[in-house]
């Protein structure tokens, strides 16, 4: 198959939930420079800082601030954008929050889908859509391959399980509801996404950096967990192409992995070895577990039917994506123009090969 091109989207009105957070506000940031029309509907920005604020993102994206639970709100925001390809990426989407409230987990991330899929099941204008799940839909078994698309799905714990039953809804909308193609719909079920503009607690890169900007000892809660590290651009370039050709074609529709090849499957030791590398200035790691609750200690993707099915492949490796990170945030700290180290870094993504 030949290269997918972004400039699919050009004049193209697009709806974005979670535009506010991390992977939604780089997302915006492509389908703008593609020229798509975005209208993004989400919380305000979970972070303080937030890359949804310091990149400016609002000033591109019709921006409607509201709670993915509340329909109402929802609907208004939707018939207004008319959208013909929606991205569904708002969700609570950190596993030990989840063990705080897992109440809110479940009403964002499982009603929150069934919003959505209610406000394209009340329309008809919308073609094509793509809800992002989690390589942690997978009942874990510790086992040392990558799951298929076509395992178990049966998420341990409640940021997990409700990412489950957020698939579950998706596949019963597609069964009852769609089954003519008028709307076309697949999930993606990426792994552990790293990048610039990333500011969450309890995820390790964020940490990494905040240590690194406090002169300070990373400390790292559990170095011998394997997980699939990819930078957040590899499964955004993913959905983009995914919601595009199953727009033209509905064979497409379906449910996919979106991962790094094994050999980007890391420890997270090693990754955190891998960013004091690159940021230098005498960084160090300390191994901290502070008994926190229940965490898969491996996990892989089997991404073969991704890549059997749209010839894709991963553009950057670990190495780079670890790169990457480092210049967003070095840019960021010394106070330089983040808006093009992000169109710098989209170009460069798109013409590896």
């Amino acid at each position: 198959m030949e290269k997918f091109n972004l400039s699919f989207y050009k004049g193209k009105r697009v709806f974005v939930t979670g535009h506010t957070g991390f992977k939604g506000s780089w997302l915006c940031k492509m389908l703008v420079k593609s020229g798509a029309l975005v209208t993004g509907y989400s919380l305000n920005p979970p972070t303080e800082p937030s890359l949804y604020e310091i990149s400016g993102i609002g000033e591109d994206v019709q921006s409607v601030i509201g709670d993915i639970r509340d329909y109402d709100t929802l609907k208004n925001a939707y018939d207004k954008a008319k959208p013909e390809i929606v991205f569904h990426l708002a969700a609570q989407p950190i596993v030990r929050d989840s063990y705080k409230n897992p109440a809110y987990t479940y009403e964002t991330n499982v009603m929150g889908t069934v919003n959505i899929l209610e406000c394209i099941r009340n329309t008809s204008y919308t073609k094509s859509f793509l809800n992002v799940t989690t390589d942690k839909v997978y009942l874990n078994k510790e086992w040392l391959w990558g799951y298929r698309e076509n395992e178990e799905l049966d998420g341990y714990d409640p940021y997990s399980n409700s990412k489950s039953c957020s698939e579950l809804v998706t596949h019963a909308y597609k069964n009852s509801f769609f089954q003519d193609e008028q709307v076309v719909v697949s999930t993606a079920r990426a792994g552990n996404v790293i990048g610039g503009g990333d500011f969450a607690n309890d995820r390790i890169i964020p940490d990494c950096v905040r240590a690194a900007i406090k002169q300070e000892n990373i400390i790292v809660r559990n170095p011998f967990s394997t997980r699939p590290y990819q930078h957040v651009l590899e499964p955004l370039y993913a959905y983009l192409m995914i919601a595009a050709k199953q727009y033209e074609d509905g064979k497409y529709a379906g449910y996919y992995n979106v991962g790094p090849d094994d050999a980007d499957c890391f420890q997270t030791g090693t990754l955190v070895d891998l960013f004091v590398s690159k940021w230098g200035e005498g960084m160090k790691w300390i191994d901290q577990y502070d008994g926190g609750p229940h965490e898969a200690n491996f996990l892989k993707l089997d991404c073969a039917k991704l890549k059997a099915t749209f010839g894709w492949k991963p553009h950057w490796n670990l190495e780079t994506a670890i790169e990457k990170v480092v210049e967003w945030n070095k840019c960021w700290v010394n106070g330089g123009n983040v808006r093009e180290c992000m169109d710098k870094q989209i170009k460069e993504f798109l013409i590896t090969e």
